[in-house]
């Protein structure tokens, strides 16, 4: 009896083995995102491109509109460029779509952004953003090098083009994805768009990042100026010891 359960388990666990080996080999390789989160230019690309493409379906709902002025952006540029609704500069930033409905259309509702960066990664996010292509066998008609069968169409299409994927060396290789029909946007445009699209989403998801790093500087000048008095200090009530 224990020989045969020795077995079954044995079994089970080549047979998890076998599966997260083949999981593995399906891994694609991310691009590198171009973050930088001290490049308020690109921030505030970043944030133009999320609220023109991105907050009609998918909230953000941790972040408040005012803080974009971490990234240089003033209240009435923030106004006239990033709200679009009768929200205020102090209201969280939330859509009116109705979950359900979205569930309907999409499959499943979009998913609030606030920390899609924190839980994907940026480098995942560039590569995703990037890697939509055509099939028609999607109810949607596209799918995803990163997220295979994904639900979301392509919102971004005009401006990159469509994509087809193949397969270098036959069914079972490498992805390729190659530019079948060009959008608006050369590549290089679109890849520069989408950078500073992820680099917005990475600040989002941790605003007080920017100033906490300024704040560590600031901390550690202080400290050593305090060493140095207090090295002064040691010198003086010491010097006549010996």
């Amino acid at each position: 009896m224990n020989t045969l359960n020795i077995a079954k388990k044995g079994l089970l666990l080549l047979g998890m083995l076998a599966s997260a080996a083949a999981f593995a080999s399906s891994e694609i390789n991310l691009d590198k995102a171009p973050v930088n989160l001290g490049d308020q230019a690109s921030l505030q690309r970043g944030v133009k491109t999320f609220a023109t493409y991105c907050l009609n379906c998918h909230s953000a709902a941790s972040m408040r509109y005012n803080r974009l002025q971490d990234i240089g952006m003033t209240e009435q540029q923030i106004k006239d460029t990033i709200i679009t609704t009768d929200a205020k500069i102090g209201d969280l930033m939330k859509v009116a779509i109705d979950k359900k409905e979205a569930k309907v259309w999409f499959g499943a509702a979009p998913p609030d952004l606030s920390v899609i960066a924190r839980a994907r990664g940026a480098d995942w996010l560039y590569t995703y953003l990037r890697g939509f292509y055509r099939d028609e066998s999607r109810p949607t008609g596209w799918n995803n090098i990163a997220f295979d069968k994904v639900g979301m169409p392509h919102v971004l299409y005009e401006l990159q083009g469509e994509q087809v994927l193949s397969h270098e060396g036959g069914e079972h290789g490498a992805a390729k994805l190659t530019l079948d029909k060009p959008g608006k946007m050369k590549p290089a445009e679109y890849d520069a768009m989408v950078g500073d699209l992820v680099n917005y989403l990475v600040f989002m998801g941790e605003p007080a990042k920017l100033k906490r790093g300024t704040y560590g500087i600031i901390a550690m000048l202080l400290l050593f100026a305090l060493f140095a008095v207090s090295y002064q200090l040691k010198k003086e009530y010491w010097k006549d010891v010996h």
